[in-house]
């Protein structure tokens, strides 16, 4: 067996484990809209690589030809759109159809060039060299910088270059031969499938494993999310502020929230209505947090806002904010007259007071709320111990809004 065919059989065989690695991906993360297109374009690089063990051996040639090059143009383009999916980028189908189409005529009238000259060669590489740019063009335009975004730009530049440099590298290393037979045994055979087979395993390594990681931050975040509020569960929220809670320096107030009568609302409305009051107050805290803020539903109709950099005036603010909108919300399933209200509990953080503590009193202080006659806005009492870790620490205290 020739070099060259023997580097053919090891694409064929990577191109398989890899069309079923993303189909595996796939399958187990319905969500990933990514995965099929790659999964596609490894099935179409087999294809390719078939054609070119049957391109020796096949009486029609030029037909062999231009669907060995249609197949690698399938998998360059399924590629590209799963990247652009990836990154959120979007492809118009009208463009890259007619793309496509050209690219597949050109080749087939570029079939009666010479088989080594250079012309022939640009018309078959520079597809695909295009395709590659734009796939690289697609994670810059998301703005997206970590590691593994920047080997994927790095990996498709170098790809697009080593298209582009195929026909000059063909003259330098001999030719590409006078037939498609002479090619399997050329020096410059040996180098373009070696060089593909190299960049084919680095990108797919890449993407496998990027979507591999995308998959296990969507477990992850499933975990911690509550399903019916969107926001962060229990386990979620007390995971997100504990290493904020860590740093003993930082400033940071908790308001801790119980929606009122909530158990009449179910009993007299239906637990569907009920569920409507949790989403909508789901929402609004959403919608009024800080960008830094870190939203729970601890449990029921219990609620927490984590503000790090802020202090009791702030965290104040934000739950007379969520008092007066939840009052002010038209709850579906409930009669227009009909309100939801709300009672608040709000503690900022004295010296290096642990998460537990903060909540404690802040909880304390949201019973002061509820017996006081509930829908408002109490503070709690900084522990007589504790030094106030910012000058209006303690200003608001135990007070009905």
């Amino acid at each position: 067996m020739a070099g060259a065919s023997f580097i053919l059989a090891i694409n064929l065989f990577i191109a398989a484990l890899f069309a079923l690695a993303f189909f595996l991906v796939g399958v187990s993360n319905r969500a990933d809209r990514a995965a099929p297109c790659f999964s596609l374009a490894y099935v179409f690089g087999m294809a390719y690589i078939a054609t070119e063990f049957i391109i020796p051996l096949d009486d029609m040639p030029q037909l062999s030809y231009t669907a060995g090059f249609a197949s690698f143009l399938g998998a360059v383009t399924a590629v590209t759109y799963g990247v652009a999916r990836r990154y959120g980028r979007s492809l118009n189908p009208l463009a890259m159809g007619l793309f496509i189409v050209c690219a597949v005529l050109a080749n087939w009238l570029g079939y009666l060039l010479p088989h080594d000259a250079v012309p022939r060669n640009l018309i078959y590489q520079a597809p695909y060299a295009v395709l590659q740019a734009l796939a690289a063009w697609a994670i810059l335009a998301s703005r997206r910088r970590q590691p593994i975004d920047i080997g994927l730009i790095v990996l498709f530049l170098l790809s697009t270059l080593q298209f582009m440099s195929k026909p000059f590298a063909a003259i330098l290393l001999g030719g590409s031969g006078d037939s498609a037979h002479a090619y399997i045994a050329t020096t410059y055979a040996l180098y373009s499938q070696s060089l593909g087979a190299m960049l084919q395993v680095a990108t797919g390594l890449l993407m496998l494993t990027l979507l591999v990681r995308d998959m296990l931050v969507e477990v992850t975040a499933r975990s911690e999310t509550d399903p019916l509020s969107s926001v962060y569960n229990r386990r979620g929220f007390e995971e997100r502020s504990a290493p904020l809670m860590q740093q003993s320096g930082l400033p940071a107030a908790i308001i801790l929230a119980d929606l009122d009568a909530f158990k009449s609302i179910n009993d007299t409305h239906g637990h569907d209505t009920g569920d409507q009051v949790i989403i909508a107050f789901a929402r609004l805290m959403r919608d009024s947090a800080p960008p830094t803020a870190i939203v729970g539903r601890l449990g029921g109709e219990e609620f927490a806002i984590l503000l790090p950099e802020a202090n009791i005036a702030t965290a104040r603010l934000l739950a007379e904010t969520l008092r007066v909108g939840l009052a002010a919300l038209q709850i579906p399933g409930l009669p227009i007259y009909a309100r939801c209200t709300a009672s608040f509990g709000i503690a900022e953080r004295m010296a290096a007071e642990s998460l537990t503590d903060l909540r404690r009193r802040a909880d304390s202080a949201l019973y002061n709320a509820k017996r006081a006659g509930r829908d408002r806005v109490i503070a709690a009492i900084p522990d007589a111990d504790a030094m106030p870790t910012h000058p209006l620490a303690g200003t608001s205290l135990a007070r009905s809004a």
